[in-house]
């Protein structure tokens, strides 16, 4: 029996309901729209006429993958950060709301000052900068990304968000000194591997099987990135700059504890959401 598109929502949401998707109304929804080729107000105004069936099917088969473990991000090609929507492949992260609390502290900071320089290291999707790039029109981005695919994303989401003129995309290692002509930044943001490496295999399978492993590795602790960018970008921001970085649960205070010792001052944890110490910041000092 042929379903109109409002059916058709109405099955995926079920299935994802059933297997415990926490998320089932959003995804159901983003699935139900990348099957069916049409946008949120389409599928609203288009909801009580008939889907094809190959359009059933191709909604029927993505909504299978999703159940074997597939997030939806990757099903669909895009997910939105801080209300932009963004290209997203297997070769990035999937933007998390969690990281939205990045963004909007770094956003803060930049927007008062009269002119910024803006550095996402560790960039991936460049979700972060792109953010800040977007709400403050005063600001210069740089995209800093080791991997090639992701930077390839990166890119496009510069287009996307239409800030050529004012951010572009570097191949850049977060763990190697930076070069000289970079020149300093008013403002430093990172959401960098911060996963302990004995505990990836235990990850959430959606996680664990489809991100990249790259934005995942933190070494034995998951501190190594963060030792290595303190320790060797610090040089690369201006007297009084600030750095941002995203914090996983129970890592704060270390994180804090390796700012001190480089001579940044003023530093501050900010909770995320739910409560966790998600964001952790600091101010360059002139003199150590």
């Amino acid at each position: 029996m042929t379903k109109t598109y409002n059916n058709l929502y109405m099955d995926l949401r079920a299935g994802l309901k059933a297997a415990g998707v926490e998320m089932a109304t959003l995804e159901a929804r983003e699935l139900t729209c990348f099957a069916t080729g049409k946008n949120r107000e389409e599928l609203v105004r288009d909801g009580a006429l008939y889907a094809s069936p190959e359009l059933e099917q191709r909604a029927h088969d993505l909504l299978a993958r999703r159940l074997a473990g597939e997030p939806v991000a990757y099903l669909v090609g895009e997910w939105e950060f801080f209300g932009l929507p963004l290209d997203i492949s297997p070769a990035v992260l999937i933007p998390r709301t969690d990281t939205e609390v990045l963004a909007a502290q770094a956003i803060e900071f930049c927007g008062a000052l009269p002119e910024c320089r803006v550095l996402d290291l560790c960039a991936g999707s460049g979700c972060v900068g792109l953010a800040i790039g977007c709400r403050v029109p005063q600001a210069r981005v740089v995209l800093g990304e080791l991997s090639e695919a992701a930077l390839k994303i990166c890119r496009q989401n510069v287009r996307r968000c239409g800030l050529s003129g004012r951010a572009v995309c570097m191949q850049t290692d977060a763990r190697q000194k930076p070069s000289p002509a970079l020149g300093e930044f008013h403002c430093i943001v990172s959401n960098p591997p911060y996963i302990p490496v004995g505990d990836i295999p235990s990850l959430d399978a959606a996680v664990r099987d489809y991100e990249p492993h790259l934005a995942l590795d933190g070494g034995a602790d998951g501190l190594d990135f963060y030792r290595d960018i303190v320790e060797r970008w610090r040089q690369a921001l201006a007297p009084g700059g600030r750095l941002y970085f995203e914090v996983g649960i129970g890592q704060a205070d270390s994180v804090l504890r390796i700012m001190r010792a480089a001579g940044f001052g003023d530093i501050q944890v900010v909770k995320d959401t739910n409560g966790i110490p998600r964001v952790v910041f600091g101010t360059l000092c002139a003199e150590i």
